[in-house]
């Protein structure tokens, strides 16, 4: 008996750190559920973490634990030490919110280390206003007035909270069932938060967040420290490209193309393409084009990666899937350019730093958007986003002054990046729920079809103005998306990608394969009767896109000792038989044959692969 009595009296100690810091985990409490509800998204459907409440105990359980061993008068301070940073980051936090839609990002972490005296003083004039009081960030203020109120009072009337007799014991009991509970319910995000911490490259990061089973960074504690750790990853592979930047060199160069033009598109499934066959006559200028014989289109292409900033790592270093080391350990394309002598200009929709940065685009573009690689890499770019990608026609319009003799443009366009309904400007959209006979796709599924078939056909009208823009000059331009992407193709109910998923003839069908394109003008054609034939020849060529740059170091003619001529699909030493790595685990190839897409590979693929 005196035994059992024992063990009772020791569930007391479960107990302690809720009672030595009652009010700090009352408040603390508070705090969390606050914050989450104060940057929930104004979004029909929109809800919050499910393991909040849960999760939320677990934490301010385990550092009441560890405030509760100190001694009081270190607990005194350091717990202080605790409301200051907590109360601190939740307003922060909840501030960029209300006035820029954004939590803590990596992108935000980054601008705010860059922002000088002066920027910071126009922010705080800019921003910090009475009315921000009516808002969330007026709850956190709230509360911190509260909290202080209720130390005061108790302070100064010497209160205390009253106990009963078995407080301890019930409290004691109640704790270790809770923290119990809401630890086993919450144990996967924990694990995911470490796993996510874990990684030493910022491209390994950005897969972990594809993934369905990701950490829920849900308290601006988590959001500042994994903002911080991409930041760190980040700045190491910044440090090896900007350290390359001198050592890069040029042999020759001979400007075989005085004006080149790359544009990049966004997230188009090749099988969603008139140009390619698909039913729907969503790129009637591309089309007609390609029947004028302006236009080549390749028939056998795809992308390394589908995720657009893996991909933009392989399309703008020339750095193959297969190569040792890494992306940043080689050059990037865009120096390579500008140390021979071309004017480069780049026009981004997507790669602009942004309080409210997807990690994806952050990943994606912090080394295009890095001042000394920058510079490195481009004599002029654009400096706004905009929400339809005719933006960009502009720019370059008010830049194209600044061109020289030899000019490389490079376009990067949201194409039909999701989400789909905002990729085409209603006034321009030609297709209707009522043009699609799809009896298997819910109303909703053929709208979201309809959007992107919409997008597809804007996107069409984007790059013929692009084209008409070169027709008349001494120009060649390629076309290439970054990737493809997935939209209710074999009726299937999904759209977008599945980035955790094996990769399988499925994926690989219609989130690898794209469309690429080589348009030359009728003065190019005239000029450059070599090229053009070269590229007729390279039609049906098996090609994947992280081989892009020694294709355009070909076409302007650069030597240096990176090229690699096997690696140009227009060279008669190209190899054919190059393995095509997806996600560096999958051969494309390999994975198509003996599958019901196999009558679709070109007829030149197959003897080559001795099928």
């Amino acid at each position: 008996m005196k035994k059992a009595l024992h063990y009772i009296e020791c569930l007391k100690v479960f107990y302690e750190p809720i009672n030595k810091n009652f009010m700090f985990f009352v408040f603390m409490y508070i705090l969390g559920v606050l914050c989450t509800y104060a940057v929930l998204p104004d979004n029909q459907g929109a809800k919050v973490y499910p393991f909040l409440f849960e999760e939320l105990f677990v934490d301010i359980y385990l550092i009441c634990t560890v405030l509760a061993v100190l001694p009081v008068k270190v607990r005194k301070w350091v717990r202080r030490a605790l409301y200051l940073i907590a109360y601190s980051l939740a307003l922060i936090d909840v501030f960029c919110w209300v006035r820029f839609e954004s939590t803590i990002t990596p992108t935000m972490l980054l601008l705010v280390g860059e922002t000088n005296g002066n920027e910071t003083k126009e922010f705080f004039s800019s921003y910090l206003s009475f009315d921000i009081l009516i808002t969330q960030v007026g709850w956190i203020i709230a509360l911190i007035l509260t909290n202080i109120a209720v130390k005061v009072v108790v302070k100064r009337k010497r209160l205390k909270r009253p106990h009963f007799k078995y407080e301890g014991i019930v409290g004691g009991v109640i704790s270790l069932a809770l923290f119990i509970y809401c630890l086993s319910s919450s144990w996967s995000n924990k694990e995911a938060f470490i796993r996510l911490m874990s990684y030493d490259k910022i491209g390994n990061v950005e897969h972990e967040l594809t993934k369905k089973e990701r950490a829920n960074l849900y308290q601006p504690i988590y959001r500042l420290l994994f903002s911080v750790r991409a930041n760190s990853l980040t700045a190491a592979q910044l440090d090896c490209l900007i350290e390359r930047i001198d050592k890069v060199e040029v042999d020759s160069c001979s400007y075989r193309s005085p004006n080149i033009v790359l544009i990049i598109g966004e997230s188009f499934n090749k099988h969603h393409a008139q140009l390619y066959g698909y039913d729907k006559p969503n790129m009637p200028r591309q089309t007609e084009r390609a029947k004028k014989g302006e236009i080549i289109a390749f028939d056998d292409v795809v992308a390394p990666w589908n995720l657009t900033s893996f991909v933009f790592k392989h399309l703008f270093s020339l750095y193959s899937a297969c190569d040792e080391g890494e992306w940043c350990d080689y050059p990037l394309f865009p120096e390579l350019f500008r140390k021979a002598g071309y004017h480069v200009t780049f026009l981004t929709n997507q790669f602009l730093p942004q309080a409210k940065e997807a990690v994806y685009d952050f990943s994606g573009g912090f080394f295009l958007n890095n001042p000394q690689l920058s510079a490195a890499m481009f004599d002029t770019r654009n400096t706004e986003l905009h929400y339809f990608d005719e933006g960009l026609l502009k720019d370059y319009d008010d830049l194209k002054g600044y061109n020289t003799e030899h000019n490389l443009t490079i376009f990067h366009l949201k194409g039909m990046h999701n989400d789909y309904r905002a990729r085409c400007p209603k006034s321009k959209m030609k297709f209707k729920v009522e043009d699609y006979d799809r009896p298997k796709l819910k109303p909703k599924e053929l709208r979201n079809l309809m959007y992107y078939d919409n997008g597809v056909q804007y996107n069409d009208s984007i790059v013929d103005q692009i084209i008409s823009r070169f027709e008349d000059q001494d120009a060649i331009v390629l076309y290439v998306p970054d990737h493809g992407e997935e939209c209710y193709d074999e009726d299937l109910h999904f759209f977008g990608r599945m980035h955790s998923a094996k990769v399988d003839a499925r994926l690989a069908r219609y989130e690898f394969e794209i469309p690429m394109w080589i348009y030359c003008s009728p003065l190019y054609r005239k000029n450059h009767p070599d090229v053009w034939a070269m590229a007729k020849a390279a039609k049906s060529r098996p090609y994947m896109t992280d081989a892009l740059p020694h294709l355009l170091l070909y076409l302007a003619g650069i030597h240096c000792k990176d090229y690699k001529e096997e690696q140009n699909l227009l060279s008669e030493k190209y190899d054919t038989t190059r393995k095509r790595i997806l996600k560096k685990e999958a051969d494309y190839d390999e994975i198509m044959k003996g599958t019901k897409y196999m009558k679709e590979v070109p007829d030149t693929k197959r003897k080559e692969d001795g099928i």
